[in-house]
């Protein structure tokens, strides 16, 4: 796939419950670019987090089409757990399972979803342990770990599958706050290695910093999006006016 091939492509993608009365995403439109990195923001309960999920199915669209990598995800008959070894999610909730060791549960998923040997595997997960700088970690179990290591471990482990893009799922928001930075830190390195990423998220400074485009929605649909300086020192809408001044 060559850089600026589209990986995703979200068309009139709507999210409703309750019949329709709750629009929880109201006909999103876009495209996400290889190397690309998509920084989504806006209100709570404006449907960030599940745009994301819809991204992978965690969340099945009530209509439209999402394609990833060329291939309708949303159609009945795609085998979505194939397209999802090819994508990376980080929650807020670190979701490592409590009883393995680190490096268990790094290796678990190249093992048995890509056959990967226990070598293989090994290799891979202590590498990028290392540059996370939590190598000395591997055999220590997620209760003996910090917040923000463990979130590192999340974003690592998702990287042992050697996907094509990442999803971050508002990743330092259960965080204490001097613990976001080291994870930050390490989404920041992804970016510059042309990772390909979309990230919800309320840290402003990652977005201004690290964005290739930054979408804002409210109330279930895509409000405004550009680039970090169109959204931070241009905003066209009031709506998105009014939240920036509530949030910078």
């Amino acid at each position: 796939m060559n850089a600026n091939e589209t990986l995703i492509k979200v068309e009139n993608v709507q999210k409703y419950y309750n019949n329709g009365v709750i629009k929880a995403l109201d006909g999103i439109n876009t495209e996400i670019k290889k190397g690309e990195v998509v920084v989504v923001i806006g209100p709570s309960g404006s449907g960030k987090s599940t745009f994301l999920r819809c991204l992978n199915l965690l969340e099945v669209p009530t209509g439209g089409s999402i394609y990833f990598e060329g291939v309708d995800i949303t159609d009945v008959k795609t085998n979505i757990n194939i397209h999802r070894q090819r994508m990376g999610m980080v929650f807020q909730h670190f979701n490592l399972f409590p009883h393995m060791t680190i490096l268990k549960n790094m290796i678990i998923a190249p093992m048995k979803l890509q056959k990967k040997s226990e070598e293989e595997a090994t290799a891979l997960a202590m590498e990028l342990l290392k540059r996370v700088g939590l190598e000395d970690r591997a055999h220590a179990y997620p209760s003996q770990l910090s917040g923000g290591q463990k979130q590192r471990i999340a974003i690592v482990r998702a990287l042992c599958m050697q996907p094509e893009v990442m999803l971050f799922d508002e990743p330092t928001s259960a965080l204490d706050p001097e613990m976001v930075g080291e994870v930050l830190e390490v989404m920041k390195q992804l970016a510059k290695e042309n990772m390909t990423m979309v990230v919800v998220t309320h840290e402003m400074g990652f977005a201004k910093e690290v964005a290739s485009r930054v979408m804002f929605m409210a109330d279930g649909k895509q409000v405004e999006e550009g680039t970090p300086r169109d959204i931070f020192e241009n905003p066209k809408s009031e709506r998105l006016q009014t939240f920036l001044a509530k949030v910078l």
